[in-house]
């Protein structure tokens, strides 16, 4: 079997939805953010202390590529 994955214009979401359904085919979970992950992200930023907090690019600074 193979696998696929599809970006879907917002407006055509539903159309591809019933395709699939229509098709049975199987769908392999799903992207959405459980409304709770995105209150503890919220309260994590609420709670955070933006002094402490390092810019993108002194963050890159010190990433280095392990090649993998």
């Amino acid at each position: 079997m193979k696998e696929i994955t599809l970006r879907i214009p917002e407006e055509k979401l539903e159309f591809i939805m019933e395709l699939i359904k229509q098709l049975d085919l199987e769908v392999a979970g799903s992207n959405e953010i459980p409304e709770e992950h995105k209150e503890i992200v919220r309260q994590r930023i609420q709670n955070s202390d933006s002094s402490k907090l390092l810019s993108w690019a002194e963050v890159r600074k010190d990433l280095k590529y392990n090649g993998f």
